[in-house]
């Protein structure tokens, strides 16, 4: 492409949309930066995307188009948002095209956004939910960027520009052990160096090189991230995704490192929406419970064999689960209860071990080893 517009007209739309190809991705911002009319012409593009409220890439399944997808605060507890993140009803492409009638019509902008949107990758079940946090969160930062209050203090000291880039940082362990390139600038961490030490150093520099863009750059980036580690073999297939690594000092087979990704997505999901007052829903049940049950693996691991041994009983509406935790023995010397949600947002440090609600019985204090044992797993 050159600066006599060579070529960006025609994928103005599909940039709206968020459904660049890669090859198209870098080029045509640029493009933008320097060229008023197509950028002028790219912004009334977006904007129409968003009063139609037609999700970008991640939030859809291949060959469709949401109709009335709404705002995350709307559509708490709702199937459109909670469940899989891919809007409300869905309408074909072709017919959407074809009616020439409605938001779809407008200056053709759907029918060819939906000609130039790449297939979504099919993610194995254990990088859904993965797949289903990252659409949740590009729904609601569409809600920050219409609003604009980026500056918005969210968790630690992080806005939420900086919540985004933390995010990018962390998808960069996983990525680059799948074969991705690492973020800019490069990492200055030895090899050596404690992955505490590792995580928080990264973080940092990730955060302070997107503080020098523009915002919507670093989501660009974000998600941009997002989409190519769901495109790996690893996520599409189990066997593959079978095979160990360590990250964060724990080895686990690539497919929990996946569902490890959702849960932190989820987590600074929520602690934006929280932020800028927006509800966001829980994930949808059977994705809670494989963030549960790994919890409860890496927090079994944690308490080791020898621990007092507590009966440990998650709930997540009708449904409930049980594990003896600590040592196989002795009797249980005592009871615990806590909801899916609330277990899941105390070892994600949103809770701590004397403000979470639950159930107790039996040995106060042994359970109580077991709820500081929780939270202390929490690098969020």
């Amino acid at each position: 492409m050159t600066d006599d517009h060579d070529g960006v007209p025609e994928l103005l739309a599909a940039w709206a949309f968020g459904a660049l190809q890669p090859t198209d991705e870098k080029v045509v911002p640029l493009h933008l930066a320097g060229c008023e009319s197509c950028a002028a012409e790219a912004e009334r593009l977006r904007e129409t995307v968003r009063l139609l409220d037609v999700p970008p890439l991640l939030d859809m399944p291949p060959g469709t188009a949401a109709a009335g997808n709404g705002s995350p605060a709307a559509q708490h507890g709702s199937a459109a948002v909670s469940q899989n993140g891919s809007g409300g009803g869905a309408t074909d492409a072709g017919s959407a095209e074809a009616s020439g009638g409605g938001p779809a019509g407008a200056d053709g902008v759907l029918a060819l956004a939906l000609r130039s949107r790449p297939a979504l990758p099919r993610v194995a079940a254990h990088a859904a939910p993965y797949a289903a946090a990252v659409a949740g969160l590009r729904a609601l930062l569409r809600e920050v960027d219409g609003h604009g209050p980026w500056g918005t203090p969210v968790v630690h000291d992080w806005d939420v520009r900086d919540t985004v880039g933390h995010l990018i940082a962390a998808d960069e362990q996983l990525a680059v052990r799948l074969g991705l390139q690492p973020h800019t600038p490069p990492s200055r961490t030895a090899e050596d160096t404690s992955w505490e030490e590792a995580w928080n150093t990264r973080t940092a520099d990730v955060i302070a090189y997107e503080r020098t863009r523009d915002p919507q750059e670093t989501v660009t980036a974000w998600a941009e991230r997002a989409a190519a580690l769901l495109a790996t073999p690893e996520a599409r297939d189990p066997e593959r995704a079978a095979h160990a690594t360590t990250l964060m000092g724990v080895r686990l087979p690539v497919a929990d490192h996946f569902v490890v990704r959702g849960f932190e997505a989820w987590i600074h999901t929520d602690d934006i929406g929280r932020a800028l007052g927006l509800a966001v829903p829980p994930p949808p049940d059977a994705h809670l419970w494989q963030l549960v049950r790994l919890a409860v693996r890496i927090l079994g691991m944690a308490l080791g064999p020898t621990a007092p041994p507590v009966l440990f009983a998650v709930t997540a509406g009708e449904s409930s689960t049980e594990w003896v935790l600590g040592s196989e023995d002795e009797a249980v010397r005592g009871e615990l209860v806590l909801d899916a949600v609330d277990f899941c947002l105390l070892v994600g440090g949103r809770y701590t071990p004397d403000e979470v609600p639950r159930g107790v019985a039996g040995d106060e204090g042994v359970v109580h080893d077991v709820l500081e044992r929780a939270a202390a797993l929490s690098w969020l």
